[in-house]
């Protein structure tokens, strides 16, 4: 690891100093009732941030065996230098592909390889005169065709750490389809890879000859790679300013340095202790409060801190994406974390402020962001502050054992549909209407008793969360229709609420929710596609395989005795979904 005197003057035209200078006095808290819990962790913070800073995997186990897994998946503490050194080859390679005439960049990925580079796109935006950028992170059929660019002028980034996820794969065969049914003269001159060394994915980007290949140093986990090829390749190609980026990253870095004057001072150290601290004291629902500009922000977060901290029984339950409410709204199980533009009055917030939630002595965490590229050192806060929490929490937040279970679970069901045509759907144990059946888990059938699946919501007790999982493609009317659904059931219940979409939920949230704490209300949403589309080569359609990935996790959600029902839709159709959301919250009237 370098020192912090190193990474700000190794590369002088990053102008790193400045950029540090600027993140001063750009964090505060307000720990409210947390005040002697976070006060009294902020050495065990201390101890973990000079820990990890040294690379010393005991911050998290004490297990020789684990150790060693733990010091192989540490490298995103270089990725900063490696991207800085790696600078002009990423500049030429953007120039390269913006004067060979591609309109559209379309990236294939999946969890936090793709998550990063979408919020940069959302955050900043392409820059002018610079080709379109799309991300496809879905094989939900209607957000296959969605993503359907001409392929004559539309460069495909193939984003996979291992290089045999499933997703990225078949979106790949199936684009691949695409250019030679377009008749292009050589289809992987339009493919460019991003993966790591030693990978089947290099093989066969090589072997076929794809445009170029980047690879990843194989210790740096998918969820911490947004400061590495994964996150700046994309980043590039947008004409961002990727040079912006990384002195960000290293400056943020560079205040990691353990100092005499403790956690106190170290922006990443102390949110860390305090996101940890605040989960030991019950407060485990880091409720993220930030303006529309910065919402995609709030998925990234959402997946690293899930997926990180979320296993043995235990983990901080990130709430993302939901509506601010008056203080009265919300359970005493939260942390509030505000982002915000520089120069955004701190205390203006929609619909409530952040005064209001201080007022009502809730603890309240507040960020400004000094500018647009300064995203590079968000990147690398949370992602040291994640690391100390886990610390906090004794979990290993660079694993994540149940990701493979629901995996393995999709697996199995694609091995029967090939052998029986059909996949193994449940008959299920209620219906709101022929329309819409519902299934329900072990552990929620056992609770409700003699009652029905539609009064899954009366599980949401104190200190519970729901997780609405929809497998659904983009389509504004149902995403409203989802959205009232999650909204009402905070209000009417009191309890946090999450929203993710499938697959991509898999290999973030999904290890929280089967891993992290028995205290979710799982309902999990799949529908009959309208129209659905091949794979090449493959016995199975992407409906086919979404449908299969919506029933493996729910396999998963119930072998790991989680309240879950599966409710199965005829159509995505927005009107089914409002009947679905009507039958629930009649439960809980």
């Amino acid at each position: 690891m370098n020192h912090a005197h190193d990474l700000l003057t190794r590369w002088p035209s990053l102008d790193v100093a400045a950029k540090r200078a600027r993140l001063q006095n750009t964090f505060h808290i307000s720990p409210g009732p947390l005040r002697d819990v976070i006060s009294g962790s902020a050495a065990a913070a201390e101890r973990a941030g000079a820990r990890l800073w040294r690379r010393d995997p005991s911050a998290w186990s004490g297990d020789p065996a684990v150790q060693q897994k733990i010091a192989n998946r540490l490298g995103w503490l270089s990725a900063p230098a490696l991207m800085a050194d790696s600078l002009p080859r990423l500049q030429t390679f953007a120039a390269s592909i913006k004067s060979r005439q591609f309109t559209d960049i379309v990236l294939l990925g999946m969890g936090g390889s793709s998550l990063a580079p979408e919020v940069l796109r959302s955050v900043v935006g392409v820059s002018a005169s610079w080709p379109r950028f799309h991300m496809l992170d879905s094989t939900d059929p209607a957000a296959v065709r969605a993503a359907a660019t001409p392929p004559e002028r539309t460069l495909y980034l193939l984003a996979s750490k291992s290089g045999t996820t499933i997703e990225p794969n078949v979106l790949a065969a199936h684009f691949r389809q695409r250019l030679e049914h377009a008749r292009v003269p050589k289809w992987s001159d339009h493919f460019v890879a991003i993966t790591d060394q030693g990978t089947e994915l290099e093989r066969r980007a090589r072997e076929e000859g794809f445009r170029d290949v980047f690879l990843n140093p194989g210790d740096i986990g998918g969820r911490y790679s947004a400061i590495s090829f994964f996150g700046l390749v994309p980043a590039a190609l947008m004409g961002l300013d990727v040079a912006g980026l990384i002195g960000w990253a290293l400056a943020m870095l560079s205040t990691c340095e353990p100092q005499s004057g403790g956690a106190e001072g170290n922006p990443a150290v102390e949110l860390g202790g305090g996101l940890g601290a605040a989960a030991r004291a019950g407060h485990d629902k880091l409720t993220l409060v930030l303006p529309p500009s910065l919402e995609t922000f709030g998925l990234w977060v959402e997946q690293l801190v899930a997926e990180s901290t979320g296993k043995n029984g235990t983990g901080i339950v990130p709430i993302a994406g939901e509506e601010l409410a008056d203080p009265a709204a919300y359970g005493p199980d939260r942390v509030f974390v505000r982002l915000r533009p520089s120069g955004a009055d701190a205390d203006q917030a929609p619909e409530t402020s952040l005064r209001s939630l201080i007022a009502a002595d809730a603890p309240v965490i507040d960020i400004e962001l000094p500018a647009p590229s300064a995203l590079g050192a968000e990147f690398v806060r949370w992602e040291v502050a994640t690391a100390v929490a886990a610390a906090l929490l004794q979990v290993n937040p660079f694993d994540e054992p149940n990701v493979q279970q629901a995996k393995d679970s999709t697996r199995v069901l694609l091995n029967q549909y090939q052998s029986a045509g059909r996949l193994p759907v449940a008959a299920g144990e209620g219906a709101v209407d022929a329309d819409i059946t519902l299934t329900m888990s072990a552990a929620a059938r056992r609770e409700l008793g003699d009652g029905h699946p539609e009064a899954l919501l009366t599980l949401l007790h104190r200190g519970a969360y729901f997780a609405l999982l929809t497998y659904v493609g983009p389509d504004r009317a149902l995403a409203v229709e989802i959205a009232r659904l999650r909204l009402a059931v905070r209000n009417r219940t009191r309890a946090a609420t999450m929203w993710g979409y499938g697959p991509r939920y898999l290999h973030s949230t999904g290890q929280l929710h089967k891993g992290g704490p028995n205290t979710g209300v799982f309902l999990l949403v799949s529908a009959t596609p309208k129209e659905d589309v091949s794979i090449p080569d493959q016995p199975f359609s992407f409906g086919t395989l979404e449908l299969a990935q919506a029933l493996g996790d729910f396999a998963s959600l119930d072998a790991t005795d989680r309240r879950a029902v599966h409710a199965h839709l005829a159509a995505p159709d927005a009107r089914l979904v409002k009947r679905l959301a009507d039958a629930l919250l009649g439960a809980v009237q």
